[in-house]
């Protein structure tokens, strides 16, 4: 069976909710290869004091020890919003195929809200992308957590 993006990023919104269960600001990531999940991750910078752990690093690094290979080719990467210029360096780093994305990062979104890092062209490898996938209940999901620890 073939799936949709759809169906992709709400396992990504999944592991978003996961990490606001944490109290990590809710971000999910998941990394797909020929129709099967190879690597998956939420935001975890304050559970594991790491600055970098961010869900689409995580997701990365998942899949690269699972396939034990930093390189990714062929894979799309699933995350619930925007990359910053972290993640969207090691997108390409790891030679992601694909990158589809729900909410945009209007602050610190690389790929489309802040500059077009992707499409670069003194990068040594290119990523497609598409942004906008469950967009609202991404969004609306960020929305919901910020307001609720305004509101602490």
């Amino acid at each position: 069976m073939d799936y949709d993006h759809e169906h992709w990023m709400q396992i990504a919104f999944n592991l978003a909710k996961l990490a606001e269960e944490k109290g990590e600001v809710p971000i999910g990531a998941v990394l797909v290869k020929d129709n099967v999940v190879i690597g998956e991750g939420f935001n975890q910078v304050i559970t594991l004091h790491d600055p970098t752990a961010h869900a689409e690093i995580l997701a990365l690094r998942d899949a690269a020890t699972r396939s034990y290979n930093y390189r990714l080719p062929e894979s799309t990467l699933y995350v619930t919003l925007e990359p910053c210029s972290m993640c969207a360096g090691a997108i390409v780093h790891a030679r992601v195929k694909h990158l589809v994305y729900g909410a945009n990062e209007p602050k610190a979104g690389v790929v489309a809200s802040q500059g077009h890092f992707l499409e670069q062209d003194f990068l040594n490898h290119q990523t497609t992308y598409e942004g906008g996938v469950l967009q609202a209940e991404c969004s609306l999901l960020l929305s919901n957590f910020f307001k609720q620890k305004r509101q602490r």
